[in-house]
């Protein structure tokens, strides 16, 4: 795997660099914004947001726009609405300075399996026994439209640009409608069986998809369990 590694620091990017090398990894390394718009697309791309040059969100939304390569944001930004922004943006995951290097390739690999599962799932092909709705049918949820063989989403006739893991999340959310789905299980469906990062990631995620879908009630909290889909959301009732 050819890894683009966009971070301005040496101190943090040459034994990165060298430890990747020992997993296994082709590294490629720039230290501005610019020169990694200019790079060839790489594999997978881990993206520093505090660069010389240009904000890495900004970097981030415009590798985005061009191709659908998996990014893991890094930063040692305090500031949650960073994170937030750039996983609405496109970003796979995130990763706070400092970190180990076991974590990172941990994540790297759980992304690369994630991208191939909804490459799978995009070309129509069975993702597994599930007994949801099939991806060659549009799924009609209230106002809510979702159509995995495309992976479109519309509320109310309009359509709603999610991230990759945002459309997983609404997916699995609306196989089984009214229906609460643990944390757990969310994470191991829509992340990895063996993903041990932050669960606060989920939250940032369910947060996302409630503004984007213009309602927060679409998605119920059931304390001290997780989350589920109200089947009348679009129909403008109130839900605790």
């Amino acid at each position: 795997m050819r890894v683009l590694l966009i971070e301005d620091d040496n101190a943090i990017a040459e034994p990165l660099a060298e430890g990747l090398g020992r997993y296994g990894f082709a590294v490629d390394r720039v230290g501005t914004g610019a020169a990694a718009l200019a790079a060839p697309v790489p594999d997978m791309v881990l993206l520093d947001l505090g660069l010389p040059d240009m904000d890495g969100i900004d970097v981030c939304r415009t590798l985005r726009s061009r191709s659908r390569v998996p990014i893991i944001m890094i930063t040692a930004r305090g500031d949650e609405t960073d994170r937030v922004v750039g996983l609405e943006l496109g970003a796979d995951d995130y990763l706070s300075k400092p970190f180990g290097l076991r974590e990172l390739v941990a994540r790297m690999r759980a992304v690369t399996r994630r991208a191939r599962l909804t490459d799978t799932i995009s070309l129509g092909m069975p993702s597994g026994g599930g007994t949801g709705p099939t991806s060659n049918t549009p799924q009609c949820v209230g106002d809510l439209l979702i159509d995995r063989r495309t992976r479109k989403v519309h509320v109310a006739e309009v359509q709603v640009a999610l991230a990759p893991k945002e459309f997983d999340l609404l997916a699995l959310l609306a196989e089984d409608p009214g229906a609460v789905y643990s944390r757990q299980r969310i994470l191991d469906t829509v992340w990895d069986p063996n993903y041990f990062g932050p669960t606060k990631t989920l939250d940032v995620h369910i947060a996302a998809l409630r503004r984007k879908l213009g309602n927060p009630t679409w998605i119920e909290t059931v304390r001290g369990v997780g989350f589920r889909l109200t089947v009348s959301a679009g129909g403008g009732e109130d839900h605790p």
